[in-house]
């Protein structure tokens, strides 16, 4: 299968279901894409590995790469600060596999500012409610820092909602069906 891009810009709220549905795609197409990992200066969760979930690292030793030119998109969150390296896309694209890079509505309006041309998915939860939800049910997160997402998450909502902002959304109200429109919009043309 033919993807309508060679780069894809996956984006949504955290809690609306963007890391289930793409482990679930690089579980049917492992030879088809590969995934930019991206850096973080928070500290790990239980079970993420370094290298593989994030790039976990000091924020000073961030900074200074950010400053340097080095990362096609930056932004902070909760105090941490998250990124996607020039690097980790070419890594993937040297493989010749179909980049994907998951982040958040800040990198997805720096990613425009450059000559990428990914396509744009957003992944949105089907209400607020149901997000808090799976927020809370992680039970990894304090609760400034569940507040603090939901301020974002309505935000990015408002983004998603604009039009022009992304190319393809996708409600994830039951993952059978937002895993098939995320296919579908991968592997269809615009």
């Amino acid at each position: 299968m033919q993807t309508a891009a060679k780069i894809f810009v996956i984006s949504g709220p955290s809690g609306s279901g963007k890391s289930t549905l793409l482990k679930r795609l690089f579980n049917d197409y492992p030879d088809t894409f590969g995934f930019s990992v991206s850096h973080t200066t928070r500290k790990p969760r239980p079970g993420e590995v370094n290298g593989k979930d994030y790039h976990f690292v000091e924020k000073a030793n961030m900074e200074e790469e950010v400053s340097q030119g080095k990362f096609i998109e930056s932004a902070t969150f909760s105090g941490n600060m998250y990124g996607t390296s020039i690097k980790s896309v070419e890594d993937v694209v040297a493989t010749g596999k179909v980049c994907m890079l998951d982040i958040d509505m800040q990198g997805v309006q720096s990613v425009k500012k450059t000559n990428l041309n990914p396509r744009y998915i957003f992944v949105q939860p089907p209400s607020m409610e149901i997000l808090e939800q799976r927020l809370r049910s992680r039970g990894t997160e304090k609760e400034d820092a569940i507040q603090a997402r939901l301020a974002a998450s309505k935000q990015e909502l408002e983004y998603a909602s604009q039009k022009g902002a992304y190319d393809n959304v996708i409600i994830n109200d039951d993952l059978t069906s937002a895993y098939q429109a995320l296919v579908n919009a991968i592997f269809t043309k615009a």
